[in-house]
């Protein structure tokens, strides 16, 4: 298999880091995976290097439209004056370009709003920076815009929040790619969080669930990843998606390739592990916020999905308590 082609279309003004900081993510994975696996280029829509917003100058490799395809990943930076870039015909035409011959587009804080320029969020959901959630509503409508994850999987496209963001994405895009190991790996080396703490959960179990065809399937599992905590019994997933509990259980796994309550585990756990990684809340509280309900129950999902008690998986990965002024 060739390696994956990832292409960061850069623009003058772009937000610096929301090129590099995916580029960076993509360059270290293909590195700690012995090569192989992604060829990382930064294009512009001319060939021209650019200025980002912050007067750095981005040299880049190619044209986006002369980068030899199919491209595997597209990477679409924000700017502050998105507005604008949002409106130039050349930055559009160059992605549009881009986006038609690529797997999957991955937009960075307000690089969502150039994706809705080409209408590619239409019947999707999205995200983009907090400051600008209630534009990317109001500009595009038919577009269902999410207000808390760091990032949104719809299909082949994905869009995060602010900045910063953008490395979180590129990391759950490496997961889905080449698995847990050399994203944790990647995160290990670049000295950033696997999973971020804070109050906005990102779920790669979701990301990670098998592509499928099947609309109230997706649905399903986009209920289980957005409330952990939920009814997410088999009769409570069999009567929102309208099936019987044997043919849910049937279609659940030919689509995902695996059942309905593993993967409703799978998802209490990562909800579990953020607050383990980000939060100093007791076991029993935890085990109530991410559904598993009691803390013997969240050591037994814990030992089943990752081989390791809660406790000790606090004491390995949660934030060091260390505060700056």
């Amino acid at each position: 298999m060739p390696p994956r082609t990832v292409a960061v279309l850069a623009f003058d003004d772009a937000q610096v880091l929301d090129v590099v900081g995916p580029a960076e993510v993509f360059y270290a994975a293909d590195a700690l995976a012995g090569g192989g696996q992604y060829t990382v280029q930064v294009t512009s829509p001319d060939g021209t290097d650019v200025r980002g917003g912050s007067g750095l100058r981005i040299g880049v490799a190619a044209a986006l439209s002369q980068v030899a395809g199919p491209l595997d990943t597209v990477v679409v930076p924000g700017s502050h004056a998105f507005r604008r870039v949002a409106a130039d015909p050349v930055v559009l035409a160059a992605l549009d370009e881009g986006v038609g011959r690529s797997r999957r587009v991955a937009s960075v804080c307000a690089g969502a709003f150039l994706l809705g320029s080409l209408g590619v969020l239409d019947g999707r959901r999205a995200t983009t920076h907090w400051m600008f959630l209630d534009e990317l509503a109001a500009d595009f409508p038919a577009a269902t815009v999410e207000r808390g994850p760091i990032f949104v999987a719809d299909g082949p496209i994905h869009t995060s929040a602010g900045v910063t963001a953008g490395i979180d994405l590129a990391l759950a895009l490496v997961e889905a790619d080449l698995g847990p190991e050399v994203a944790r790996e990647v995160a290990r080396y670049l000295v950033v969080f696997m999973q971020r703490p804070g109050g906005q959960a990102q779920f790669s179990v979701r990301l990670e669930a098998r592509a499928t065809r099947s609309p109230t399937i997706r649905a399903v599992l986009d209920a289980v990843a957005a409330d952990p905590a939920g009814d997410h019994r088999l009769a409570a997933l069999s009567a929102r998606a309208g099936f019987s509990e044997r043919h849910l259980v049937r279609v659940f796994a030919r689509e995902t390739g695996t059942t309905p309550a593993r993967y409703v585990e799978q998802v209490r756990v990562e909800a579990a592990r953020q607050l383990l990684e980000s939060t100093e809340l007791p076991l029993a509280a935890i085990a109530r916020r991410s559904g598993l309900g009691s803390p013997d129950a969240l050591r037994r999902a814990f030992l089943r999905e990752l081989g390791i008690g809660p406790h000790d998986y606090r004491l390995r990965f949660g934030t060091t308590g260390v505060r700056v002024s």
